[in-house]
């Protein structure tokens, strides 16, 4: 097909994410990706710098993750996991728990993150996590339980199918068309005190506050840990977790940590929550680049403590299965992306993107269009004070040679890890011309 037939067709069947049918704006056609680069179908390469929605963190076409696949393929690409069981998956949930720093030093054994819960994707690892509180406590605490709903932070994004909307923000989130039909749960405002700043007990006192008015009614508190993704780019201090660990043990409240976006390098730890040491949630949230980008996949982990209580119930057993849960394919390609990770020199990799997007985005600041730049790890920040307007942005961006998918105000990027500095520069370059340009 040549691209306009492609386009053609993709604007007369096929619906994208967040658009409208037919879509109002027209897509780029990709013939083929490599390392850090899209070949678009006209001829045109441009420099990927959103990672696939921070999932492929090891560029395109890698020969580990390829060969991992072919290997597996040529025994088997799926099986039930009801009854069932293969090397790939055991093999990969073993690695994930070793992987996890904060189960190494963990004293009490019962609670380190080792049951791990396959899912097909980042938000039903969400759901399944939300099931997992609400059928724990109902569990332990039988049908007369109160606890039923989750307490969360403004400015959060979890996903889009229901339980994970009902979580998000519910004023700037993009769910608010589905409020009234939506469980309602308890926000709190959002950290305010920044990664790098000193602590301030005051940021935490509101959800101090309601944990100790309405813990009998809160099965979990669920938020993402340092960074607020695609609720708005924020980076908040690690001591918030510190706090928040505590008072979900004062009061006896679940902790859900959402590592979706974080988990696998991004912030420069292997997890965001090794930021706030020693600190584990009672169930964690994975996926994106749980197979590199690869496959959709994704994973649910919780402890032997919260484990054990699922069969005390009337159930039994956790009720939940999706028909492709475990899949030999999946776990086989995201046990060689997670080896592959673990052979970088991580906080050498990242630091040296991150040290790049803070030189190179600084000019940023200088543009009278520009509110805030910010920088952690391999995510780079520019904060517009008006929205973009995407059908200009757009086709600038591919013009200069990089994929980038701004959204609202915000400008950013979260280029694969093995992204070449000369690479990276344009990437840069991109922004900056964006940035200093009057949003229209």
């Amino acid at each position: 097909m040549t691209p306009e037939e492609v386009a053609e067709l993709d604007q007369k069947y096929v619906w994208h994410p967040y658009a409208a049918m037919p879509n109002a704006l027209p897509c780029f056609p990709v013939k083929s990706a490599s390392g850090c680069e899209l070949q678009l179908m006209d001829g045109k390469k441009v420099v990927d710098g959103m990672s696939s929605w921070w999932a492929a963190i090891h560029g395109y076409n890698h020969p580990v993750l390829n060969d991992a696949a072919k290997e597996q393929i040529g025994q088997m690409s799926h099986v039930m996991f009801g009854g069932l069981t293969h090397q790939p998956a055991v093999s990969l949930a073993k690695a994930l728990s070793e992987a996890m720093s904060p189960n190494r030093t963990c004293q009490n054994k019962e609670d380190r993150l080792d049951k791990v819960f396959y899912c097909d994707s980042g938000s039903v690892s969400i759901e399944v996590a939300m099931k997992m509180a609400l059928q724990y406590n109902y569990n332990l605490h039988g049908s007369s339980s109160r606890k039923s709903k989750f307490l969360t932070i403004r400015g959060g994004y979890h996903g889009d199918t229901f339980e994970a909307m009902s979580v998000c923000d519910p004023v700037n989130g993009m769910h608010h068309l589905f409020q009234s039909v939506l469980p309602v749960q308890i926000f709190c405002k959002r950290p305010e005190v920044k990664f790098h700043e000193e602590w301030d007990e005051a940021d935490i006192e509101e959800l101090a506050q309601l944990m100790e008015e309405r813990h009998d009614e809160i099965a979990a508190v669920i938020l993402e840990p340092i960074v607020q993704g695609a609720g708005g780019m924020r980076f908040y201090s690690p001591q918030y977790l510190v706090r928040l660990r505590e008072l979900c043990d004062e009061y006896g409240v679940l902790l859900i940590f959402d590592e979706i976006a974080t988990g696998f390098g991004r912030t420069g730890k292997l997890f965001a929550m090794e930021h706030a040491p020693n600190v584990l949630p009672d169930i964690l949230c994975i996926g994106k680049a749980l197979s590199g980008g690869f496959l959709s996949f994704a994973a649910t982990l919780t402890s032997e403590k919260i484990a054990n209580v699922f069969s005390q119930g009337p159930a039994g057993v956790l009720m939940h299965g999706p028909t492709f849960m475990g899949n030999p394919l999946a776990c086989a390609v995201s046990l060689a992306s997670l080896k592959l990770l673990q052979s970088y020199d991580l906080p050498s990799m990242i630091g040296s993107i991150e040290k790049q997007l803070v030189h190179e985005l600084e000019p940023c600041k200088e543009s009278p269009y520009v509110q805030d730049v910010r920088v952690l790890g391999a995510i780079g920040v520019v904060e517009m004070k008006e929205p973009m307007n995407m059908s200009v942005v757009q086709p600038q961006l591919v013009q200069d040679g990089v994929w980038l998918r701004p959204f609202g105000k915000l400008l950013y990027t979260m280029p694969p890890f093995i992204i070449k500095k000369e690479e990276l520069r344009k990437i840069t370059k991109a922004m900056l011309s964006i940035a200093a340009r009057r949003p229209r």
